[in-house]
C-alpha cells in the first residue's frame, strides 16, 4: 500500500506536541490591529493548542504526525 499524503497546508501551519496534542498559532493577528484592543493582543501572543475537534480534522490531514 502506498504511503499516505500529508496536505501541504497543515504540515506549513500546525505542529504536534509530545502528548499529542496540535499547536498552531493564535489566530487574528496579520493584519488590522489597529482595531484591535490591547487585551486582544496580549492575550494572542504566542501559540495556543486546538480544541479536539478541530484537532481531530487536522490530525486526519497529517497521517504520520507523531
Amino acid at each position: 500500500m502506498p504511503k499516505m499524503k500529508t496536505k501541504s497546508s497543515c504540515k506549513k501551519r500546525f505542529k504536534m506536541t509530545a502528548s499529542g496534542k496540535v499547536k498552531s498559532a493564535q489566530a487574528g493577528k496579520q493584519h488590522g490591529m489597529i482595531k484591535r484592543s490591547n487585551k486582544f493582543l496580549r492575550n494572542a501572543r504566542g501559540t495556543t493548542t486546538l480544541s479536539a475537534p478541530d484537532a481531530k480534522i487536522i490530525k486526519g490531514m497529517m497521517p504520520y504526525a507523531r
